[in-house]
């Protein structure tokens, strides 16, 4: 007895059951019966290759029961285009699927074709920021909404304000900065008032007259959260600047002219530090104790990658 040997909708087809080796197997996997009876409907029709509403039905019924098994998604994307099925509505069923099942990568994929044969993204960001309400740092969501930039062309049409908004509510959304420097870092950014959006980017973070830096002042709110620095980094190498140009800024945050116990409010600026003065000849004794403290006080856990660079710097090598 079962959902599809009781229904007479099936009786043309005969179930092929799994063979896990023979009648005692060494480690049968222990499937459910419900499932073990759909896998074998399944196998049944793939081997036919049949492409129709009830495998369609089949396959929606498996997903529920198993979100991650990537040949139902295979098989389920080759029936809707069979079919010429009406994706809108498997967008519909996407979206609560992927509601409840926030961390299957094969949901994306499948959304990623199915949203390409639509060839539009209507309604996608919407659902995006529902998904990023219930988890802002969903890596399998971040990768999908890189793919809809780069297949869309979407590079200004307000992702930059939704990384600020994201940015703005948890500074530590690292996903959210790698967001926001993959926009500005885009290949093929459109331009809007007469400057591509890295150079805009640029402008707002690395010149040294504007005092609404975004990156700036996400470092002020917390100095000790790595991802702005890197974004900082990024910013400065993509606008060919050299590092030196953040020292005024950095020194709020480091320094080792001192001996006061908060001279150095966060390692990742020593880092920086490190760096500015290790690209100058004059400067190197400054590079070394910099090392020194990252190494012996505020990053001894890589305290061999520090002696490292001090090594470096001493045989006449600048540290990358």
């Amino acid at each position: 007895m079962g959902k599809y040997s009781d229904d007479t909708t099936w009786d043309d087809v005969v179930p092929l059951p799994q063979d896990d080796g023979g009648p005692n197997p060494l480690a049968a996997i222990a499937y459910t019966d419900e499932y073990s009876e759909a896998m074998s409907y399944l196998r049944a029709v793939m081997a036919k290759n049949e492409m129709s509403e009830r495998t369609l039905s089949l396959t929606e019924d498996i997903i529920d029961m198993n979100a991650a098994h990537y040949t139902v998604w295979l098989y389920r994307s080759e029936i809707l285009k069979a079919l010429n099925s009406d994706l809108s509505k498997e967008l519909e069923w996407l979206n609560e699927t992927a509601l409840a099942h926030q961390k299957n990568y094969q949901i994306w994929h499948h959304r990623q074709l199915v949203v390409d044969r639509l060839d539009s993204c209507k309604g996608e960001a919407d659902f995006i920021s529902q998904m990023f309400e219930l988890d802002a740092k969903n890596y399998h969501v971040w990768s999908y909404r890189q793919w809809l930039v780069r297949r869309f062309e979407l590079w200004n049409e307000g992702e930059l304000e939704a990384t600020e908004k994201l940015i703005e509510e948890d500074v530590r959304n690292n996903s959210a900065w790698n967001h926001r420097f993959f926009l500005v870092s885009g290949s093929k950014p459109p331009k809007t008032e007469d400057k591509p959006v890295v150079e805009r980017e640029i402008h707002q973070v690395a010149t040294t007259n504007n005092k609404h830096r975004f990156a700036q002042e996400a470092i002020r709110t917390a100095p000790q959260n790595q991802s702005p620095w890197n974004y900082l980094r990024g910013i400065i190498s993509a606008a060919n600047m050299p590092i030196s140009s953040q020292l005024e800024f950095v020194n709020e945050f480091a320094s080792v002219d001192s001996e006061r116990e908060d001279s150095v409010k966060s390692s990742h600026a020593l880092d920086l530090l490190a760096e500015i003065y290790a690209a100058e000849k004059e400067q190197s004794e400054k590079a070394v104790k910099a090392y020194d403290l990252l190494a012996t006080k505020y990053d001894p856990i890589r305290a061999n990658y520090w002696a490292y660079l001090k090594d470096q710097l001493s045989q006449g090598q600048v540290a990358a």
